[in-house]
């Protein structure tokens, strides 16, 4: 084969690149306007994809109005994010604000064991030895190591003080969001058109495995993970327990790393029997309890495809997410590793799979050349 500067004169070179490092600095320069915004973007594509079954189903039951469709469900959205998830975020944000107090001061300290435990039946006693020697025993270690949890103090002071900020690119993530929904058609076109050009073979099964991904990933495991912290947060709220909020976050990042909330939830159902009335207790028991379940219930139904992503490759996009893009990259984070992750899977099943024909077809292309080698000798051969 010819190599490039034999193709190109010394002049076509130069003007090739050129025009290549313009093209470079423009694709670099795009990328340094639209930096700030790609969280919001990121999550607004996230959040139209895993909106579109029912802002479809909606738009068909008003008679085809897409455009009406697509305002209902942003208000819905909006009026969510504004209320119960707002009211969270305060108490959450107050929480942590008197943690990282405590922290920056070295007043940090845990409850010792109520009196009242040493008269529950069976388990009392026991627990109440257990309780008093973990209280002694901690109480000890954050003593000694209070000095240098100070630097944590200053970064949850500033992870509060990003949620403000965070709050206003999820408002503005719901309007683009609703703006985008309409025009899917058109979006997901473009998007095929450019898959069609990088895996031509391809494009359709990885459109659809993406799309399937980040539904499973925004449906089944981050609107559980937010449905499952709000609804715990208003148990918490009614039963008055202290940072409330802080421990509905917890609880919101227990679940999407997969783990659970009953991290938190039998502490809390423990005090709330220490601190409440039988009916109360009773009654907020059964609730927390239906809370704790809510996610084997939804995430089945809302998982149809199942998800193959690796817990720990979504704790990854958990832990990065929010290092990179903050509050709203909590969420942004493990879907995009989890679409990344699918994706490269079905790739390198691909070409698994056909490497195995393209050996054996080397191997006939081999044994068909040699045939016919052999054949020409034979004739030259012949007429010698």
């Amino acid at each position: 084969m010819k190599t490039l500067r034999q193709l190109l004169s010394a002049e076509d070179a130069v003007q090739f690149l050129v025009r290549l490092a313009l093209l470079g600095l423009l694709i670099f320069w795009t990328f340094l306007v639209i930096r700030p915004f790609v969280p919001i973007l990121s999550w607004s594509a996230v959040l139209a994809v895993a909106f579109h079954p029912a802002f479809a189903w909606l738009a068909q039951r008003l008679g085809g109005r897409p455009r009406t469709a697509s305002a209902i469900l942003t208000l819905i959205t909006l009026g969510i994010v504004i209320g119960p998830a707002a009211w969270l975020g305060l108490s959450a944000v107050e929480g942590i604000r008197d943690l990282a107090g405590q922290i920056g001061s070295g007043d940090l300290a845990v409850q010792a064991a109520p009196e009242q435990i040493r008269s529950w039946p069976l388990i009392g006693p026991q627990l109440y030895a257990i309780w008093n020697e973990a209280y002694t025993n901690i109480r000890a270690a954050l003593r000694e190591v209070a000095p240098y949890l100070k630097p944590l103090a200053g970064m949850m002071l500033s992870f509060a003080g990003d949620t403000g900020i965070g709050m206003l690119q999820f408002l503005l993530s719901v309007i683009v969001a609703g703006f985008l929904l309409p025009h899917g058609a058109q979006l997901v076109a473009a998007l095929r058109g450019f898959l069609l050009r990088v895996v031509p073979g391809q494009s359709e099964h990885f459109l659809e495995l993406a799309g399937a991904t980040i539904r499973a990933v925004a449906q089944g495991i981050i609107g559980v993970a937010i449905l499952q912290a709000l609804l715990a947060g208003i148990g918490f709220k009614l039963a008055e327990i202290p940072s409330a909020g802080l421990l509905a976050i917890v609880v919101l990042l227990l679940s999407i790393v997969q783990i659970g909330a009953a991290l938190v939830l039998l502490p809390v159902l423990v005090w709330i029997w220490m601190d409440k009335d039988l009916t109360v207790a009773l009654l907020l028991t059964v609730y927390l309890v239906v809370v704790g379940l809510l996610d084997n219930v939804l995430k089945p139904l809302l998982m149809g495809r199942g998800l193959t992503t690796p817990t720990l490759v979504i704790l990854i996009g958990v832990i990065g997410g929010t290092l990179a893009h903050g509050i709203i990259g909590l969420f942004i984070g493990p879907i995009i590793l989890s679409v990344a992750w699918e994706l490269a899977t079905a790739w390198m099943g691909i070409d698994r799979a056909a490497s195995a024909p393209v050996d054996q077809a080397t191997v006939v292309a081999k044994e068909t050349i040699e045939a016919r080698l052999t054949q020409v000798e034979t004739r030259l051969g012949s007429h010698r």
